[in-house]
């Protein structure tokens, strides 16, 4: 995938992201805009946005956050504040898609990633045709606590710090952004629960059944709020469906995919897919 920077201001800002195509390259497919987990990048992706794309015959952004892989590194000085998904999901995610002459484009977010593809659906409710999202967070669980704490540890006496320096030009800033705010004893309370009624395009929610990092918990709630849901829970499959899952997951998104193709103004409650 060629890497290419876009340079953006955001409140007299200036942060350069990032970004590369994958998949199709017809000017006019649609475009899936792929959103990383906490600890990603363009390159911790490897080939699997590729292959999705392939799959579906789409166009893929694939694009590395504020503070991670080789975009605009964090400075040491800076914490994320509470609002940071909202701010990726309602401030930087627009600015990007406005750059790059992107409009009405599907999403694809795992994890952190996942949270603000429903804040961004949530905000701009027209703006984009659907949304995939992938062990999401619309709440902060114990479980995820406890192993974030446990990455702590690893980073710092186990090596993780060393291995994630391959993917980020400052590993510092993507490990403690992401780190320190998910352990701020303030950020406990966090909830968008209430705001994602407000999306109205369709949604697949996919969890892995051993999710360390949550319980099936989060994307039943976005079910409850967000009734044109469909859920797809994987058997054997932890907190990266992607890795752990790869066939099933891309025939889950395939049957989403097909089943919604554009735009439209309402859509019906769907079940689970089988694959």
């Amino acid at each position: 995938m060629k890497r290419d920077f876009a340079r953006l201001n955001l409140g007299g800002r200036s942060l350069d992201l990032e970004y590369g195509w994958a998949g199709a390259a017809a000017s006019d497919a649609p475009v899936m805009v792929f959103l990383h987990k906490g600890l990603g990048s363009i390159a911790m992706w490897r080939n699997f946005p590729a292959q999705l794309c392939d799959r579906l015959g789409v166009r893929g952004l694939v694009y590395s956050r504020f503070a991670y892989g080789r975009s605009t590194a964090r400075s040491r000085l800076e914490n994320f504040p509470r609002h940071y998904l909202h701010r990726e999901a309602n401030e930087v995610l627009p600015a990007l898609l406005d750059a790059l002459g992107v409009a009405h484009p599907y999403l694809f977010g795992h994890s952190d990633g996942g949270s603000i593809a429903l804040l961004a659906a949530a905000h701009e409710p027209s703006r984009y045709s659907g949304i995939v999202v992938m062990a999401p967070h619309i709440s902060v669980e114990e479980i995820c606590i406890e192993n974030i704490q446990i990455a702590r540890v690893a980073y710092h006496e186990k090596g993780l710090r060393e291995r994630l320096a391959r993917y980020h030009d400052d590993v510092d800033s993507a490990f403690h952004g992401w780190n320190d705010i998910w352990l701020d004893p303030a950020f406990r309370d966090w909830n968008i629960e209430a705001e994602i009624e407000a999306i109205r395009c369709p949604v697949l929610a996919i969890q892995g059944e051993g999710d360390e990092y949550a319980t099936l918990e989060q994307i039943r709630g976005i079910k409850r709020r967000v009734p044109q849901t469909t859920l797809l829970i994987l058997p054997d499959c932890r907190h990266s469906p992607h890795r752990d899952q790869p066939e099933a997951l891309m025939c889950g998104v395939k049957a989403f995919f097909e089943a919604h193709p554009g735009r439209r103004s309402e859509f019906q409650s769907t079940s689970v897919f089988a694959c």
